[in-house]
């Protein structure tokens, strides 16, 4: 069905339009009564749209896919994938449909995207609908980390359907509208590269080069220039992670974005009390994905794509798999310089502290933490008080009083500095991250259709730097009685 959604609204085709062969038209299923939820007006704004119309009836259509302007061309995207290292050479868009392209007011093109907006050829099986609950936690999370300044896809809005979804029981379902730089994959290569395609891949490399990485098509070498490229943005992606406990949960590589923006936001966490093998997927029984083996993770998925990009470095295979071999180096170094990097401004150190006495006593630091069970973004956040001269806030949190005072002797002993310039700890270290217990009990509440939990947490997490008196629940660790956690996909 087609009716005249809000008339501000230009949705472009341009990848359905260059890259036909990874795009199947389709339409979303009916919502039968469609609800709006939480719609982020500032996204809306950054986009050109008109918040009131978005939330009017015509725009609620629009936000869940049943009414698009009659230029826009909705496609489910084809892509391949390794899931938990197994190859799928066809996964796709199941549940989700890219609406099409919309420009910001930089200039810059945006993918506007749903999930859980119905079954497409890609399903496998499912039944290609989304849950209030898990749609919520992408919106939570997504825009959290936007404002933790990590890059990540954006959630523009989310809608109740009307329609039940079956999962262990029965619950409301609801469309997420997502907003990405693209949805260009590793995936998306691979996928691609299966087909045998030799133009398509240019084709599909020369695309991600001028959407995501122009300067590349300046390099000698464009396609190693854009493999590099990528590798740097998933180093500082995936270093930012790290820096503030956030566990992703499912690095496939249909999950690792061309961009270097954080995308698909199901099994994800972050960490409460620090443990380095810290898993929350209840699908990743193995351990794959836990915390520690992030950097690990996204190597592997670049060496995937890599192979992808081969028949680009070079017509002589042999020669291709060294110059692959040689680009994918660069993103271990990378990844390094900004873990130590990272590390040097959480500890308030001089930009002068070696490297190697940053990482000596990041790592004593880390393991006091795993020891006796602490907090990580407490731990970090109550340092810019030790700084300042009050070290009572970091010793409370420890069991180990001499392990912490020895600690910090050392700390202190390399001058760390916590005032200037901007209280520059505070600018790094967030007092408000989207805390497990205080997600599920947002999320149980709105499925209950209690939103003002929600909405409070968000509100915490919009200004993640900025500490405010009444929001100190918002601050605190998990109490011990949340016992172990475990998140779900939602499908």
């Amino acid at each position: 069905m087609t009716v005249a959604p809000p008339p501000t609204v230009l949705l472009g085709n341009r990848f359905a339009r260059e890259l036909g062969e990874l795009a199947l038209p389709w339409q979303a299923e009916d919502a039968p009564d469609p609800r709006l939820l939480v719609l982020n007006e500032p996204l809306a704004g950054e986009l050109g749209l008109d918040a009131a119309a978005l939330r009017s009836p015509a725009g609620l259509r629009l936000l869940v896919g049943t009414a698009v302007p009659e230029a826009a061309t909705p496609v489910a995207q084809a892509y391949a994938g390794h899931q938990f290292g197994g190859y799928s050479p066809r996964l796709g868009d199941g549940r989700a449909l890219l609406l099409g392209e919309l420009e910001d007011a930089e200039g810059r093109l945006r993918d506007l995207h749903l999930k859980g907006s119905g079954r497409t050829p890609f399903a496998r099986g499912g039944d290609g609908l989304a849950a209030v609950g898990p749609m919520l936690r992408e919106y939570v999370i997504s825009e959290a980390m936007h404002a933790l300044g990590i890059p990540t896809t954006r959630s523009l809005a989310v809608v109740a359907t009307g329609r039940p979804v079956r999962r262990e029981t029965l619950l409301p379902g609801a469309v997420l509208a997502r907003v990405a730089s693209s949805h260009l994959r590793v995936g998306s290569f691979q996928y691609a590269r299966a087909t045998g395609d030799t133009d398509l891949l240019r084709r599909l490399a020369d695309h991600a080069i001028a959407r995501h990485h122009p300067a590349a098509a300046d390099a000698e070498h464009p396609y190693r220039a854009l493999f590099e490229a990528v590798a740097a943005a998933q180093a500082d992606l995936v270093a930012q992670w790290m820096l503030v406990g956030f566990v992703h949960g499912v690095m496939n590589t249909d999950n690792m974005t061309i961009s270097g923006e954080t995308i698909d936001y199901g099994p994800c966490a972050f960490l409460d009390a620090f443990d380095p093998a810290t898993v929350y997927s209840s699908i990743d029984t193995g351990g794959r994905y836990a915390y520690r083996n992030q950097p690990l993770a996204a190597e592997w998925n670049l060496a995937r794509l890599a192979e992808a990009l081969l028949p680009l470095f070079a017509d002589d295979e042999e020669r291709a798999v060294a110059l692959a071999v040689e680009s994918l180096g660069t993103f271990r170094p990378r990844y390094d310089a900004a873990w130590v990097a990272g590390l040097r401004a959480k500890l308030g150190l001089p930009a002068s502290t070696d490297d190697a006495a940053v990482t000596a006593l990041a790592d004593d630091a880390l393991a006091l933490l795993q020891r006796d069970h602490v907090d990580l973004t407490s731990f970090f956040r109550a340092l810019s008080a030790a700084a300042r001269g009050d070290a009572e806030p970091v010793r409370l949190l420890f069991l180990d009083l001499a392990g912490i005072d020895g600690w910090l002797d050392r700390w202190r002993a390399l001058t760390p500095d916590a005032l200037s310039p901007d209280a520059a700890m505070d600018r790094v270290n967030p007092v408000y991250i989207p805390r497990n217990h205080l997600v599920e009990e947002a999320l149980d509440a709105a499925t209950e259709g209690d939103l003002a939990p929600l909405e409070r947490l968000l509100a915490a997490v919009a200004a993640p730097y900025d500490e405010r008196p009444g929001l100190e629940r918002y601050a605190a660790p998990a109490p011990q009685d949340f016992g172990a956690y475990r998140t779900f996909c939602g499908t």
